[in-house]
């Protein structure tokens, strides 16, 4: 009895804080959202003293980008095997980076249509502090350091990105070598990154707890500085993403199939449905696979081609996360800075989302934190207590909304560009298209 008495003492102390953890993470989040406009509208000034629970969210995303940035880049590169990169690796990945690059546009051209952002208090000073845009060829050469260890410590995203890289091909590269020390060099090499890469997940899952408690302190700021007219905005962003999503699937996607590879765009969609609706629930390309694969075989793509091309794409093909950043720094710029970007930011924000998708990683909210990398190529750095941290606490607050239509996005297009290869190489059974 007395031990009985004690277990239930036990389950009873855990009890008071475990609803928390075990209620559903998106449902925690909007009502962080929706109980930080309340708090704000209602308490106004009497509010801001919560201003520090926001700040320590902004401060916890800002620790982990560096890391995640190196480790999932450096692993998503070296789990390419040379020998692939040369038959499918090519061409699939080619295909991958090509249409990330235009979903960027696209989320771009759909921030120039609509226009969204939010009168935020603190515009003048925030756009007084504006970096200057360097020129496009100054850009470039940025992009190849002079110093590893300082652009890593400066946080200069393209050139981080670009050393992850290469150094993740040349890991690829030591992995598959006759010479058995150097073979074993690039699998320790691996092993450490991919162990730094699963740790940096972790803690994000972590932090993404805390995230309803950050989102409503961070929220009710806004709202009590700001008032009520910042509502319509969040509107006007999820209006923009998803038009982007639908211009690509049906523009892109349907392109590729009917246009390039002269295929029959219903039958695609006819078994490209399930994966879609599958990622739209759960959220995650990788815990989608299963379905994609078993589309791509029913559309005749043979098993070397999918089991090569679809787990990459669940890790560097991120066509959905590309237009909801094009979308959502358009939205900080706006109402951050009064305007949106020049061209030759424009052409950072192309060249960092797609060089980005490569190591983000495909689970649910992935796409949120690799936005602050965006960002801050752009000179839109997200710092606690600033109107641009204010602006990314709307964006999260609604990001899984936003999440479920760009994963959706995103299998789709793997299964589209996996399809289109198999085409290209004549690999395609085309006798399942007739049936």
């Amino acid at each position: 009895m007395e031990k009985k008495g004690k277990q239930n003492k036990e389950a009873a102390r855990k009890h008071w804080y475990s609803w928390y953890f075990e209620f559903n993470l998106l449902y925690r989040i909007l009502i962080g959202l929706v109980l930080g406009i309340i708090l704000g509208l209602l308490f106004k000034e009497k509010i801001l003293w919560i201003a520090p629970l926001g700040d320590l969210f902004v401060r916890l995303l800002k620790m982990i980008m560096m890391p995640i940035i190196l480790s999932t880049l450096i692993v998503g590169a070296s789990s390419v095997s040379p020998a692939n990169l040369g038959r499918v690796g090519i061409r699939v990945i080619l295909f991958y980076l090509l249409t990330s690059a235009v979903a960027v546009l696209i989320g771009l051209l759909m921030g120039a249509v609509f226009q969204p952002s939010a009168e935020l208090a603190g515009l003048a000073e925030a756009a007084g502090k504006e970096a200057a845009a360097p020129s496009l060829t100054q850009t470039l050469l940025n992009i190849i350091p002079t110093s590893i260890a300082q652009v890593v410590v400066n946080e200069t995203i393209l050139a981080v990105i670009f050393v992850s890289l290469i150094f993740g091909i040349g890991i690829s590269y030591l992995r598959v070598s006759s010479d058995k020390r150097l073979k074993n060099a690039g699998e320790t090499l691996f092993t450490i990154f991919d162990g730094t890469a699963e740790v940096m997940m972790l803690i994000i899952k972590g932090i993404m707890q805390y995230a309803p408690i950050g989102v409503l302190a961070l929220v009710s700021v806004v709202f009590a500085t700001n008032g009520p007219k910042v509502v319509g905005s969040l509107g006007i962003v999820t209006a923009a993403c998803f038009i982007g999503y639908a211009i690509h699937i049906i523009v892109v996607y349907g392109g590729l199939i009917k246009v390039y590879g002269g295929l029959n765009i219903k039958r695609y969609f006819k078994d490209a449905k399930d994966p879609f609706i599958t990622a739209f629930v759960t959220r995650s390309s990788n815990g989608t696979l299963p379905v994609s694969m078993e589309a791509a075989e029913n559309l005749g793509v043979p098993k070397d081609i999918y089991a090569f091309s679809l787990p990459l794409g669940a890790t560097i093909n991120m066509d959905g996360t590309a237009i909801y950043q094009g979308v959502c720094a358009t939205f900080i710029a706006l109402s951050v800075w009064g305007h949106g970007f020049s061209f030759v930011q424009m052409g950072i924000i192309v060249v960092t989302a797609t060089l980005a998708s490569i190591g983000t990683a495909g689970v649910p909210g992935a796409g949120a934190i690799m936005l602050l990398l965006v960002l801050d190529s752009v000179g839109l750095p997200v710092t606690a207590g600033s109107a641009v941290a204010g602006a990314y606490a709307m964006i999260l607050g609604i990001d899984a909304l936003l999440d479920m239509g760009r994963t959706a996005l995103n299998v789709t297009g793997d299964l589209a560009c996996t399809t289109i290869v198999a085409k290209k190489m004549k690999e395609l059974n085309l006798a399942k298209w007739k049936a």
